[in-house]
């Protein structure tokens, strides 16, 4: 069901109403698919370097002890043919887009609230984190250098999961730069940490990779009005923790999703290095419908914003992306001012996810952007 139908159109509208008129609850449900399980974690540790039990929500607990009796009792049923369905599960089956959103939505509101509470608490306790990847992932080796797992503060009251990588010290040079990497909608800062190794390597830059609210080990919402404050949050950190005081070592890189966040900071701030935009799209409706009827709804006006851009930008963009289509990165690229327009890689044999995939296009993406840092000093 695209989102331009009519069944489609009538469930965003009531989930609209439903939210008390709230466009970021709408934009949360269609934008933000945060992977589940998350492809990482960070162990918690405590100022003497001993290791910390995980969080356990004594709520949740009950919760799954109440849905494994209940379906020992369910199961008991069965074997003698008098098993008849609980009242109200065919209508919970039969629930309406509209309120399938809206419950979602409550669940996350309740886990921002609990996360939001623990990451202070450890916060004011001291507590530090290392970065513990899911088993499936086979990250390169890292040369060198130094990772770190931190949780970052937001004006929103909320912790941004993070992964810094620190190139050398051998390579560092007052050139340095770091890379602020915003990551697309379905992913996270684990997944995403075979590509960040690399940059780091090959680029012998600094790289600090963060998860959005209710991304990961990220507190708070999936909401856009948040991943502002995120990028906002981890940017300043990273200014003062990385980069020295000095913002104009700071690359905002924005994929697909990231885009958003990354054109809102790089039209707002002054004195930053300059800004990747990987698969980007000109705004959050414009991908799902060329229609205009849900227009109020809209989020990451990127097209009106780029315009606005303080930094060199440099547009990458697969011809063969089926997602976001090429026409919004050409678009993009057109509105940026001329004076901060930088060489576009439209790249002809590739998608939306696949631009890095394979070692020869691999190492083209590593050659590009590194052409791009050298227009930079």
């Amino acid at each position: 069901m695209c989102c331009c139908c009519p069944a489609a159109v009538n469930a965003l509208f009531c989930l609209w109403v439903q939210s008390g008129f709230s466009k970021g609850t709408v934009a949360g449900a269609l934008t933000f698919f945060p992977p589940d399980p998350p492809l990482y974690k960070f162990q918690r540790r405590d100022k003497e370097g001993n290791n910390l039990p995980d969080f356990v929500d004594d709520e949740d607990e009950e919760e799954d002890k109440k849905d494994k009796k209940s379906g020992e009792n369910d199961d008991a049923g069965v074997e003698d043919g008098t098993f008849k369905p609980k009242e109200g599960e065919a209508k919970e089956e039969m629930q309406s887009p509209a309120k399938q959103l809206t419950e979602k939505s409550k669940e996350l509101r309740k886990r921002a609230k609990k996360r939001n509470a623990r990451d202070k608490k450890d916060a004011e306790d001291g507590v530090e984190y290392k970065l513990v990847l899911d088993s499936r992932l086979q990250p390169p080796k890292f040369k060198g250098g130094k990772i770190e797992a931190v949780k970052i503060p937001t004006k929103s009251g909320s912790y941004c999961a993070a992964i810094v990588y620190r190139c050398p010290k051998k390579v560092r040079s007052d050139r340095t730069k770091t890379l602020v990497f915003s990551h697309g909608n379905a992913t996270d800062i684990g997944a995403m940490f075979p590509l960040q190794a690399i940059l780091c390597n090959s680029l012998n830059c600094n790289v600090v990779s963060y998860d959005y609210s209710g991304y990961g080990e990220s507190g708070g919402m999936p909401l856009e009005k948040n991943t502002y404050t995120d990028i906002a949050g981890v940017v300043k950190w990273t200014i003062e923790e990385v980069c020295d005081g000095d913002e104009s070592k700071v690359i905002l890189y924005g994929q697909s999703v990231g885009s958003g966040p990354s054109c809102h900071l790089g039209m707002k701030t002054e004195g930053l290095g300059g800004m990747v935009l990987h698969s980007p799209f000109m705004s959050g409706m414009r991908v799902l419908t060329p229609s205009r009827i849900l227009g109020c709804l809209d989020i990451f006006p990127n097209i009106d914003r780029i315009s606005k851009a303080k930094c060199p930008v440099m547009l990458i963009h697969g011809k063969l992306d089926q997602e976001v289509p090429i026409a919004h990165g050409e678009a993009l690229h057109n509105a940026v001012p001329d004076h901060l327009k930088r060489t576009p890689w439209w790249v002809p044999d590739r998608g939306h996810n696949d631009i890095t995939e394979g070692r020869g296009k691999l190492a083209e993406y590593l050659a590009k952007l590194r052409e791009f840092l050298e227009t930079l000093d």
